[in-house]
């Protein structure tokens, strides 16, 4: 089994939180949303093979299709900021993708620990 790690993210302006691609990206309202939007791309292949089918179905890297049907998400607002925390066994460059989908570069990694 591949090692859980635990990633801390901050979003500093969740309301201008939002991906580059406009059928994948966040549109929520709050944090609640936003961890429960991420939970989803981490654990299911709908965000990412919406991502391929835009790209004409052609990816340099299929691994990046990768789910994890334990993934874990948490938000809530910390002194104006949201606070996310992920817990997955992806590694980061697929969260990072995902995270790209969705919030585009909105998000700052805080900490990266086993769990």
């Amino acid at each position: 089994m591949n090692q859980r790690h635990c990633y801390e993210f901050s979003i500093a302006d969740l309301a201008s939180a939002r991906g580059d691609i406009a059928e994948l990206s966040f549109d929520g309202a709050g944090p609640n949303h936003l961890a429960a939007a991420i939970q989803e791309a981490l654990r299911y292949p709908g965000c990412y093979q919406r991502w391929r089918q835009l790209q004409g179905g052609e990816t340099d890297d299929d691994s990046l299709g990768q789910t994890d049907d334990q993934a874990l998400a948490r938000a809530r607002v910390e002194d104006l900021r949201v606070d996310l925390e992920v817990i997955t066994s992806l590694p980061m460059r697929i969260v990072r993708h995902r995270l790209g989908l969705l919030i585009g570069e909105h998000w700052q990694l805080r900490d990266v620990r086993a769990v």
